[in-house]
């Protein structure tokens, strides 16, 4: 991931707009997207988009196992939109796709867009396709975005800098509208992986589910080693990418 000169000045603004702003405070929509030069591949200290990349989280409740896989794939995705300061913007986006299964049936699929802000490390949200399964087939997409349509505006699903309290939407559509705050860092997680330090929390919760909370925990290096019950169970990390595209 290269750097380029005056990243300081762009992580400066960016930081301003996600600075510590407590639960009385609104969910930040500003992020200066404008002033961002976007990679595919690369990653932050706690979200990866290197090809390849692989989590798997379980959790057991009742009896019944759930399993959710996460993968860096090699296929790439352009997305063309306009944003709230009238500029069209043409990224291309890494897709992440995520697998879930309820006692080894596959319950959803979904594939997700993401790109890696160069001036601040912060990982943009752009959309997902979604599949929701019943019995082996596709019976609703529910969930589904893309910024450009109907309005919708990227969010960011990780911020390049943790700034404890720091409040953010990570998708902006009309039927997808998840946001993350920061409640706790210096934590250390246990795992069936191994066991991580230096791990952050973030929150989410969205307007569209009133009084739902959805918690998650990453560690630097790592990524994501806990979402609600589910605690990392094995991963599979590339230092470098390998993406020939």
């Amino acid at each position: 991931m290269k750097r380029m000169i005056g990243t300081a000045i762009f992580a400066t603004a960016l930081c301003a707009s996600l600075s510590p702003a407590w639960s009385e405070e609104p969910f930040t929509t500003d992020f200066r997207i404008e002033d961002c030069e976007f990679e595919a591949d690369g990653r932050n200290a706690y979200f990866s988009l290197i090809p390849g990349d692989q989590l798997v989280l379980t959790s057991e409740e009742d009896g019944e196992e759930a399993v959710v896989q996460i993968t860096v794939l090699q296929q790439r995705r352009t997305i063309t939109f306009t944003t709230e300061r009238g500029r069209t913007l043409r990224v291309k986006a890494r897709v992440v796709e995520e697998r879930e299964w309820e006692d080894d049936e596959l319950i959803e699929v979904s594939r997700n867009y993401f790109a890696l802000c160069d001036q601040t490390g912060d990982v943009f949200y752009f959309g997902e396709a979604v599949d929701i399964y019943e019995d082996g087939e596709i019976v609703s997409h529910d969930g589904a975005w893309l910024a450009g349509l109907g309005g919708a505006q990227p969010g960011v699903i990780m911020p390049g800098s943790y700034l404890l309290g720091a409040r953010y939407f990570q998708e902006r559509a009309p039927g997808a509208m998840d946001r993350g705050e920061n409640t706790a860092m210096g934590l250390t997680i246990a795992t069936p992986a191994g066991t991580f330090h230096d791990c952050v929390e973030v929150i989410e919760t969205s307007p569209l589910e009133p009084g739902h909370e959805s918690l998650k925990r990453y560690c630097p290096g790592i990524g994501l080693v806990q979402d609600g019950d589910a605690l990392l169970e094995e991963f599979d990390l590339h230092r470098d990418s390998d993406d020939d595209e």
